[in-house]
């Protein structure tokens, strides 16, 4: 029943976007066996996989997969299916916007409280997640800070403000207790997505743009700044180090300044 894996998850602390992904990856799978769910071996677990990677799925799309199976398996089911690989997720770095189209991304919409979201976006490295639950009790702007609640790890953590972001705010509604409200209270996440994608098609940027590669170009720019690995990796809520080593690959101001070895040779 998918209502106890749905349960089992949410005990977990999983985010409703995984929750969503998890009943969807069983629900496939309930289907290749034909509804005996319950019966499923190691054995049914690889066919079921290997149909995806049959149907040309993503690594990452497979190896996610695996884990709402095995998720329903071994802790709704209480079986021990183990042995179960999947091709390796193959690594890519993030896309980082340049400071010039950062700026014309945030130029871009007409309305200010889309200039706000992208502006709050790029200069807190907040993920899309934290923004809409942004509260106008969290800010401190006579400090310049911002404190974002219970983030990914149920851990809060502070953030600074710009002074550009404190003089735009001003000009926005308070009349909701969020920050960038909806017409319900909390704004979704799709509908800044789809803000940002917007600003970003207007601003002709040829990037994917999305609210991620907003925080990952804040983070590459404080890093191309000089600021320490280990401040941004407060600043991002990242609980590894490993985490924030990504932006050291995509920061291109070191590498740009390296002498050619070529361009030494008399």
């Amino acid at each position: 029943c998918m209502d106890d894996l749905v349960s089992e998850l949410r005990l977990r602390g999983y985010s409703d976007a995984t929750i969503e992904a998890y009943e969807r990856y069983n629900e496939q799978f309930d289907e290749h066996m034909e509804g005996s769910l319950e019966n499923a071996t190691a054995s049914d677990v690889k066919g079921f996989l290997s149909s995806l990677i049959a149907d040309d799925r993503a690594s990452s799309t497979v190896a996610l997969a695996r884990s709402a199976v095995l998720f329903y398996q071994n802790h709704v089911l209480d079986k021990d299916i183990s042995d179960v690989q999947t091709p390796k997720v193959e690594s890519s770095l993030p896309v980082v916007l340049s400071p010039k189209e950062v700026r014309s991304i945030i130029s871009a919409p007409s309305h200010t409280k889309s200039a706000a979201m992208i502006m709050m976006l790029y200069s807190t490295g907040m993920r899309v997640s934290e923004l809409v639950s942004l509260r106008w009790e969290d800010l401190e702007p006579d400090r310049g800070v911002a404190w974002v609640r219970e983030g990914k790890g149920d851990k809060d953590r502070m953030i600074t403000l710009s002074d550009r972001v404190i003089d735009v705010l001003d000009d926005i509604d308070e009349d909701s207790e969020y920050v960038f409200a909806g017409r319900n209270g909390q704004m979704t996440t799709r509908n800044v997505q789809r803000v940002v994608k917007r600003a970003a098609d207007e601003a002709e940027v040829d990037k994917k743009v999305t609210p991620h590669t907003l925080r990952h170009s804040y983070a590459t720019h404080l890093l191309e700044d000089g600021n320490d690995l280990r401040l941004i990796q407060e600043l991002l809520g990242h609980s590894n180090l490993q985490t924030t080593e990504i932006y050291t690959h995509v920061s291109s101001k070191a590498k740009q300044d390296i002498d050619n070895p070529l361009d030494q040779i008399e």
